[in-house]
C-alpha cells in the first residue's frame, strides 16, 4: 500500500476523552473537562469562562444525560440553580482530569490536530539508497 492509498483516520480525541472519563470514574474520582472557551459551538453560561478556559465537572452526580459523542460532549447541568444544556465541541476539550488529584490527560489544542491531519506524510526511503526523506512518526507525546 502506498501513502496515497492510505485512508485518513478520524480524530482520536473523542475516544481518549471517553477512555479517561471511564478510568477516572472507575477509580472513584470526579472527572473534569478543561475546555477552550473560544471554540466555535461551545454553549455554556457566559460567567463560567475564566482566562479563556472553562472547567466543567462532568461527574454523574453533577450532570444529567451525559453524552460523550464523537463531535460533541452534551449534558444538562445546573448553574445558579437553573438547569441548562451544555454543548462542548470535542475539538475544544483541552484536558480530562480527576479533580481530587489532577491525574488525567492533556489533549492539546485542536489546531495541532488539524495541522497534523492535513500534513502530507513524508515518503519512506527507497531500498536503492537514494536521498528521499525518511518516514517520521506521527505519534506525539501526551503528558
Amino acid at each position: 500500500m502506498t501513502d496515497s492509498d492510505e485512508l485518513p483516520m478520524t480524530s482520536n480525541r473523542p475516544y481518549l476523552i471517553r477512555a479517561m472519563y471511564e478510568w477516572i470514574t472507575d477509580n472513584g474520582m470526579t472527572p473534569y473537562l478543561l475546555v477552550d472557551a473560544s471554540v466555535p459551538g461551545l454553549r455554556v453560561p457566559p460567567n463560567v469562562a475564566k482566562d479563556g478556559r472553562v472547567v466543567l465537572n462532568v461527574a454523574a452526580r453533577a450532570v444529567a444525560h451525559l453524552d460523550l459523542g464523537n463531535e460533541l460532549v452534551r449534558f444538562l447541568a445546573r448553574f445558579g440553580g437553573v438547569s441548562q444544556e451544555v454543548l462542548v465541541p470535542v475539538r475544544g476539550v483541552l484536558a480530562v482530569y480527576a479533580q481530587e488529584n489532577g491525574q488525567g490527560m492533556m489533549l492539546g489544542a485542536a489546531e495541532d490536530e488539524e495541522t497534523e491531519a492535513g500534513e502530507e506524510p513524508p515518503q519512506a526511503p527507497d531500498a536503492g539508497g537514494d536521498e528521499s526523506k525518511a518516514r517520521r512518526s506521527h505519534l506525539r507525546v501526551v503528558k
